[in-house]
């Protein structure tokens, strides 16, 4: 079926500004275009239409009683269109952006340094870190793609394997001049530093389970500075506070840069759990979404666990 014959669009914008403003000068002006012009296209709507929309008067112009029920009419459709516009702009913006949710730590010892890579090499894509302890439930939540710590399975999910955890005990040079520690049975009388995270998680690698793992078994408490996230345990550490605990892939350049040494020849013990890369089915029929999880797996594989 063809569309019925409309009336000319241009004119139908001026038409709605004049109407709206109850001025030419004042519709021109907000179109940038000249009084001239607006007069010129409201004629030719009028032409089209059959009838006149405004009286003409000495000073100015004001809407006949057809003109206003059309004005009306005008408005609301406009209205329609730029709504609809909108959506669809919004939708297209929507589209170029990846949503990605980690654990903080994740976020500030490993993410985040990676992500200018990625980002100078996708320029059209927008990526939105929620940096969150607990797991987001990918539909509710609106996430694209979630690393997440754990053993799986994760029903209804894709996921790749990116690494596990190695941890190892860390202190900074500042800390070792003053405390030697020359073998792990020397750690229990020294400031151990406490990643509460860890002790939730229960990855078997909080302080007893890490000694214990070395050959140091310990009965009683482990006194000591206790931390939410495991980069504000690395930053004490840093700061020379004690002696922390922390998987390899959350080391960021806290060793590489000097403010941190491995213990004992790097000695590490091997959590449970593995970071996962889980999105949902449909997730990467968006291109922006397959280029940020090939990426991921890409930096994973180059990670040390």
């Amino acid at each position: 079926m063809s569309r019925p014959d409309l009336p000319p669009l241009f004119a139908l914008r001026a038409f709605e500004a004049a109407a709206r403003l109850e001025s030419f000068s004042e519709a021109a002006g907000e179109l940038c275009l000249s009084s001239g012009a607006i007069a010129h296209q409201i004629r030719q709507l009028e032409s089209w239409l059959g009838m006149p929309l405004f009286t003409r008067l000495t000073r100015g112009v004001r809407l006949t009683a057809a003109g206003r029920r059309y004005a009306s009419q005008v408005t609301a459709l406009l209205d329609a269109l730029a709504e609809a516009s909108s959506a669809l702009r919004h939708e297209a913006h929507e589209s170029r952006a990846v949503t990605v949710s980690a654990m903080p730590s994740l976020v500030t010892r490993w993410l985040m340094p990676r992500l200018p890579d990625f980002l100078a090499g996708h320029p059209g894509v927008e990526v939105r870190v929620l940096a969150a302890v607990k797991p987001s439930d990918l539909t509710r939540d609106a996430v694209d793609v979630a690393i997440r710590l754990g053993s799986g399975p994760y029903p209804g999910l894709q996921d790749d394997i990116l690494f596990g955890e190695a941890f190892v005990a860390l202190a900074s040079p500042a800390f070792l001049a003053r405390h030697p520690v020359p073998r792990p049975e020397a750690l229990p009388g020294l400031p151990l530093l406490h990643d509460v995270i860890i002790a939730q998680i229960d990855r078997q690698t909080d302080w007893k389970k890490w000694l214990a793992a070395v050959g140091v078994p310990v009965s009683g408490r482990l006194p000591g500075s206790l931390f939410s996230h495991t980069y504000l345990t690395l930053e004490a550490a840093a700061a020379g506070q004690g002696v922390a605990i922390a998987s390899r892939p959350l080391l960021g350049n806290f060793v590489s840069s000097g403010l941190l040494v491995e213990l004992f020849g790097g000695l590490s013990v091997q959590g449970p759990y593995h970071y996962h890369l889980l999105r949902l089915p449909e997730a990467e029929s968006r291109p922006q979404v397959k280029a940020f999880c090939a990426w991921v797996r890409d930096e994973a594989g180059k990670t040390t666990a």
